[in-house]
């Protein structure tokens, strides 16, 4: 055999052992928000030494990005589930805003309890004449969620008659408000071991299923053990995080177990990937379409209430805009504004760059009439990344044959969901 062939049968050898390893994980459409953040955050951390300031990565800077993040990102997580449904909602700013408004005028007259949960049925009320205009109706979404912005905040210049409602009640802020630290340490090291062994099940998983080897399972060990190290060298003991940024956390944490690992969130990728497939399988498609928007009418409630909590007031005009971050936000994480794609951890990743950029300008004294150009073309500049390795991702798909038959049944939605969804 001559050299050329050994070489050509050592590169075929190669090739075939490196197409056995999954690598999808860490592919650009998948994780190129991770990316995206770890790059700022190391550029900002750069920047921050060479001009003398105080670490970028210091244990009260992280926590104060985090806080910042927290009512937009809540708000995220759950645009996400409207988007990945197919649809989306342009009415949570409002909504929002209304449900702080009855808490604290409810707070005035009853006890804190109750406030929250008027203001939260008010939320949830909202949400609910949303997703039955547009499901059961049969109105499109942009306009049904358009006119509530509208509405709503109309019906709290009316209830506050354009004024600012305060409280001298301080009830709602303890509750809601306030220090709730963490052992940054010795809790980065539990959550690197748990890492660990989950990534270690997956291989071994792998292994007795006979299938390809899992890149992404590997590099969970890894992320893992540099968790642990890194824990132990560098994160602090103290690390002064709020009680609203433990709400992002559950939040989060909730909604991806749902989205990835239950029935009803396989079947709610199907329903936003293919509507008419998903209906075809004996999926409800109604249940499916007006829970999210039910579901993002109380999520906009409870960030309402985090807010009058932590102002104890309110005035007519608050949370306003805050849906196009929140759209951004799900834009940044990868979320396809057509359904059928999303994943809420990136897109609180996605929050969290939108809130390191401003935060970061802040610390480099940058000036502030820049701020929204550089955010502009980062969400412009990631919406287009997204769709070129997508593309890439779809013709490869294609060219390697791995294509579906629709499902016949709801239980095949749960073996295989219609689009193969992103999580």
């Amino acid at each position: 055999m001559s050299t050329s062939a050994t070489t050509t049968t050592g590169a075929n050898g190669l090739r075939a052992r490196l197409g056995a390893v999954n690598t999808e994980a860490f592919r650009l459409h998948n994780a190129g928000v991770v990316y995206a953040l770890f790059v700022l955050v190391v550029t900002l951390v750069i920047a921050t030494a060479v001009t003398g300031r105080p670490p970028y990565l210091s244990a009260i800077n992280t926590a104060n990005v985090f806080d910042q993040a927290t009512q937009v990102g809540i708000l995220a997580v759950f645009m996400t589930i409207v988007l990945i449904s197919g649809n989306f909602d342009l009415s949570i700013g409002a909504t929002g805003a209304l449900a702080a408004g009855v808490t604290l005028m409810t707070l005035n007259h009853a006890s804190v309890w109750v406030a929250i949960l008027v203001g939260l049925g008010i939320g949830t009320l909202v949400g609910l004449v949303n997703g039955l205009l547009v499901q059961i109706v049969g109105i499109n979404a942009f306009i049904v969620t358009l006119g509530a912005l509208t509405a709503v905040r109309g019906v709290l210049l009316i209830l506050t008659n354009g004024e600012s409602i305060v409280t001298a009640k301080t009830s709602l802020n303890s509750l809601v408000d306030g220090p709730a630290p963490l052992n940054l340490r010795w809790t980065s090291v539990a959550v690197g071991a748990i890492v660990v062994a989950g990534g270690l099940y997956m291989i071994k998983r792998t292994r007795d299923l006979q299938r390809p080897f899992d890149l992404g399972a590997a590099g969970a060990v890894l992320a893992g053990l540099a968790l642990v190290i890194v824990g132990i060298a560098a994160f602090p003991t103290h690390w002064p995080l709020t009680k609203q940024v433990w709400v992002l956390f559950a939040v989060t944490i909730v909604a991806w177990f749902v989205l990835s690992y239950t029935a009803v969130g396989r079947r709610l990728y199907a329903v936003g990937g293919n509507t008419e497939a998903a209906r075809l399988s004996g999926i409800d498609i109604a249940r499916y379409k007006i829970v999210p928007f039910v579901l993002n009418g109380f999520a906009a409630a409870v960030v309402g209430i985090l807010y009058a909590g932590r102002f104890e007031a309110i005035n007519p005009n608050a949370l306003s805009g805050i849906e196009l971050t929140v759209l951004a936000a799900a834009i940044l994480g990868g979320t396809s504004l057509f359904g059928g794609s999303g994943s809420v951890v990136k897109t609180v990743v996605g929050a969290l760059i939108l809130f390191v950029l401003a935060n970061g300008f802040n610390i480099l004294n940058l000036g502030a009439n820049y701020q929204p150009l550089i955010q502009g073309l980062v969400i412009v500049g990631a919406a287009a990344i997204y769709v070129v390795a997508g593309r890439r991702a779809s013709a490869q798909k294609v060219r390697t044959g791995e294509i579906h038959d629709l499902p016949s049944s709801p239980d095949e939605v749960e073996r295989q969901s219609v689009g193969e969804p992103t999580r």
